[in-house]
């Protein structure tokens, strides 16, 4: 199996690319910023879901092909760019009705908000969770950073001599997604609390509601403009 020396190694090297924010980062601080802590936690689990499908079809043999070929990468790069764009977008446009939000979810969490009301608030919390995590685990699976990450340097740490591959890279992986989903979570807490101090002003509220769209925005626009040239 994985030695301790291979595992210490890429560790440090996950730390290493993991501590440089890149997509992933971004987007949780731009959901943090636009609809606060909760959202920013769910999201930065989504994304940890969506890399480690990454790390699976790596080990399976998919992820190398995505690397390598230059229209099926683009593709993914370009399906992941449109979905932050389109996210940002909806963020900007329902940046007014932040205040509201939060206003209305305090009332559902209130003594007041018993019997049915209660459950059907608790339900659509759930369903918005989901769909949070949702969002997430799509920008995770086509971070190209991450595509380039796990399909280039997660096989470099495995011991060809010990056998069972796929199983390594899967323990291996869960390395950075550990690393990962502990970072992604400060950087999402850090910056809801930023957030918490403009809730305090409707305006304010509302322009850092645009700032996180906008970070979304040109999150996907720079991803989709960079990347391979080949």
């Amino acid at each position: 199996m994985v030695s301790t020396d291979r595992f210490l190694a890429f560790a440090a090297m996950s730390l290493l690319v993991i501590v440089i924010p890149g997509p992933s980062v971004l987007f949780v601080i731009g959901r943090a910023l636009a609809h606060g802590r909760r959202t920013a936690i769910a999201t930065a689990l989504g994304n940890v879901l969506g890399s480690y499908v990454l790390v699976v079809a790596v080990a399976v043999g998919i992820g190398s092909l995505v690397e390598r070929s230059a229209a099926v990468f683009l593709a993914v790069k370009l399906a992941g760019a449109a979905y932050l764009v389109f996210l940002g977008v909806q963020a900007f446009r329902h940046r007014k009705d932040l205040k509201a939000s939060a206003i209305a979810a305090g009332a559902t969490g209130s003594p007041e908000a018993t019997g049915s009301a209660g459950a059907t608030g608790s339900a659509g919390a759930a369903r918005g969770d989901l769909r949070t995590v949702l969002d997430g685990a799509v920008v995770g699976v086509t971070n190209p950073k991450g595509i380039v990450f796990f399909a280039a340097i997660l096989p470099q740490f495995v011991d060809q001599s010990a056998g069972q591959l796929p199983l390594q890279m899967l323990l291996l992986g869960l390395v950075p997604i550990s690393i990962g989903l502990v970072t992604d979570t400060l950087w999402g807490l850090t910056a809801a609390a930023a957030r918490t101090w403009f809730a305090r002003s409707d305006r304010r509220l509302s322009m850092i509601g645009g700032a996180g769209g906008f970070t979304m925005i040109g999150l996907g626009v720079t991803v989709a403009a960079t990347g391979r040239a080949d």
